[in-house]
């Protein structure tokens, strides 16, 4: 693809330029590491764009992992000596968690307050995450980016086929799920990514379902392409 990016600035402002990254890594979910796309996972592609346009080589580490909550994030952080040495080396690092801090249950079902409950724990796991970032990274000389949802649930016609009820209750708790993280990343001086508007528009009117892999859950191919260029959009943004 014709890359996004310009090589004038970094993300967040505090690595130097783009020019010096060289090693980036990815944190999360199944969403990061890929699952249900049969493609090249977001990840991968956002590293292929940085050197492109740098002109260099930039390693990347995709060390998500399907079915990871921020919980496992945190201790994945904490003891895994691999994903700890991968940071280490990393100019920047995306972070991709919180859907699975909140799944569907036919336990809470609808009841938005029941999986309100669970967001104090999602907070506090994403700081004490992004403080163990920054100091394996070497403090702010580390530029961290947070992803969003389009869904926490279910998205598109596949959504929709649940009923009413379960599209209400998605849409609000996704809103509780990328507000906290939108508003972790300002609080933070993280770079903050904003999928739903990249997957279903600016007044969150549009069908994602041709960006969803055939399990409703995840993103197909045009997915993650759409989700490296939404990275690519907000580097430039802060340019």
């Amino acid at each position: 693809m014709t890359s996004a990016l310009s090589t004038s600035s970094t993300p967040g402002g505090g690595a130097g330029t783009l020019q010096g990254i060289a090693a980036i890594s990815a944190l999360g979910d199944s969403v990061p590491y890929g699952t249900a796309c049969d493609c090249t996972p977001y990840p991968q592609l956002v590293g292929a764009d940085l050197a492109r346009v740098t002109g260099h080589p930039v390693e990347t580490a995709n060390d998500a992992v399907a079915g990871f909550t921020s919980g496992d994030v945190l201790t994945q952080v904490r003891s895994d000596t691999s994903a700890a040495e991968h940071i280490r080396k990393s100019q920047a690092v995306t972070l991709e968690v919180g859907a699975n801090d909140v799944p569907y249950s036919t336990a809470c079902a609808t009841e938005i307050a029941c999986y309100e409950q669970k967001l104090p724990e999602l907070q506090s796991n994403l700081d004490a995450t992004l403080a163990r970032i920054r100091e394996l990274a070497g403090g702010d000389h580390v530029a961290v980016v947070l992803l969003d949802y389009w869904s926490v649930w279910l998205g598109g016609r596949y959504a929709t086929a649940q009923g009413p009820g379960y599209v209400d209750a998605a849409s609000a708790v996704t809103s509780e799920v990328n507000g906290l993280i939108r508003e972790t990343a300002h609080r933070t001086g993280c770079l903050y990514v904003d999928l739903r508007t990249a997957f279903r528009g600016p007044d969150d009117a549009w069908d994602e379902t041709h960006l969803l892999a055939p399990d409703g859950d995840h993103p197909n191919a045009a997915g993650h392409q759409r989700i490296a260029e939404a990275v690519a959009e907000t580097v430039r943004s802060e340019q």
